[in-house]
């Protein structure tokens, strides 16, 4: 079983990870949960979440985390840094959306990467961004096991994680995204009935 961890702050974006945590959790390989520097937080929609992990408690081994973005991540716990640098080293698959790849860039994570997010320029003045590629004005973007996108670019940003965690097949993950992004009846004329 394969385990991911969907890392959230207080007053994150609930509608970022959605179509991501509803497709993972609806398979038989993957389990999902959520972690935090908080026992409890509260989305920019008002849910209340109690994590399942605060950092430092959470499993050994897991396979995807994904960074949900808000409005709090100039967090400066070194907690939360050592989780992602120590995710990073051990080449785990990350995605991060929105603020959450501010975050990375204020902490120079996206200096060997290709990468896009909300506004390059809302980073000049982060003194650990140093990037070897320029800036990518893209929705979602993966490179090196690392898919970054904006605070717009959910369904772009499950394809792309789905894609990097060989989810399925690439008609397979095409499927998904088309239904989440045309809806069913468009589904239905491109591919039929999905419930029959």
């Amino acid at each position: 079983m394969k385990k991911a961890l969907f890392l959230l702050l207080d007053e994150f974006a609930d509608w970022e990870a959605s179509y991501l945590t509803s497709t993972l959790n609806q398979s038989e390989d993957w389990t999902i949960n959520t972690i935090s520097i908080q026992e409890k937080v509260s989305s920019i929609g008002g849910f209340t979440v109690l994590t399942d992990y605060t950092i430092g408690e959470e499993p050994k081994n897991f396979d995807l985390l994904v960074m949900v973005g808000g409005n709090s991540w100039n967090e400066p716990s070194e907690e939360l840094f050592t989780f992602i640098n120590d995710s990073f080293n051990n080449n785990i698959v990350i995605g991060a959306i929105c603020g959450a790849v501010d975050y990375l860039a204020r902490n120079g994570f996206l200096n060997d990467r290709k990468h896009t997010g909300n506004s390059s320029f809302a980073w000049q003045d982060y003194i650990n961004y140093k990037p070897k590629y320029e800036f990518i004005e893209e929705q979602a973007v993966c490179d090196k096991s690392l898919i970054t996108a904006n605070g717009t670019a959910a369904i772009e940003f499950t394809e792309l994680v789905l894609k990097e965690i060989k989810y399925g097949s690439d008609e397979a993950i095409e499927k998904i995204i088309f239904m989440n992004k045309y809806g069913f009846y468009n589904y239905f004329e491109k591919y039929g009935n999905p419930f029959i």
